[in-house]
């Protein structure tokens, strides 16, 4: 099945989060997925992350998928907003790593993980830009961890990009709007690979969430407000 991860939802029980997981979902679903590693999950995404995620019922059909990943048979997209104007088009080939000190962080690192991340842009705004992000490895944290480390940080991502004062008012009103967005400005919009057991080509998207539309709407606004 493919589902469609609301932000604010851990996928992975952990020390802060051991129940209300996607995974404990599944298991009160679909009771048998207990069988399965990661109760059928595929690939996850992060806590504040929407989008699209593969979950296998079966067995084989978890191997092969996960097969079909590292062969990178598996088209996976995103949506995103960064920081600043971002060149057109671009091409991140960085290897990832655990942050050598603040542990449950990553970061790009010449002895790390190969991580690739291809991007083109969408439309750009006063100060940001919208992208659409394709990703051939999926390192924990790569797009985040990418477009930090060309300095172009994924809007709202208090982890990887710029500290904001959220409780500070700004006096400009869209300002205080944009950046008191409340989670990184991510989301997976489409899967498209062969089934695992007939073979047939299948393409998923979903659109954009609301909280994202929102924030789209109101950098357009900004724009119409600079050119007027």
């Amino acid at each position: 099945m493919i589902i469609n991860k609301q932000e604010n939802f851990v996928v992975h029980p952990g020390v802060n989060n051991v129940n209300g997981t996607l995974l404990n979902a599944l298991l009160y679903k679909y009771p048998h997925l207990i069988n399965l590693s990661r109760a059928g999950i595929v690939h996850r995404l992060d806590k504040d992350t929407t989008g699209l995620m593969i979950i296998a019922k079966k067995f084989m059909t978890q191997l092969k998928l996960i097969k079909m990943l590292q062969q990178h048979d598996i088209i996976r997209e995103y949506e995103a907003i960064v920081v600043g104007i971002i060149p057109f088009t671009g091409k991140i080939n960085m290897p990832i790593a655990r942050h050598t000190i603040e542990r449950t962080k990553m970061a790009v690192n010449l002895q790390g993980k190969t991580a690739v991340t291809h991007y083109n842009v969408l439309e750009y705004f006063r100060n940001h830009s919208r992208i659409r992000v394709r990703i051939e490895t999926g390192r924990t944290h790569q797009i985040r961890v990418h477009m930090a480390y060309i300095n172009h940080p994924i809007l709202g991502d208090q982890t990887y990009g710029k500290k904001t004062n959220r409780s500070k008012k700004n006096t400009n009103l869209t300002f205080d709007k944009i950046y008191n967005f409340n989670r990184q400005a991510l989301h997976a919009i489409k899967l498209s690979f062969n089934h695992p057991i007939t073979n047939v080509r299948m393409t998923v998207e979903t659109p954009i969430p609301q909280d994202m539309n929102n924030l789209i709407n109101i950098l357009k606004d900004d724009n119409l407000k600079i050119e007027n």
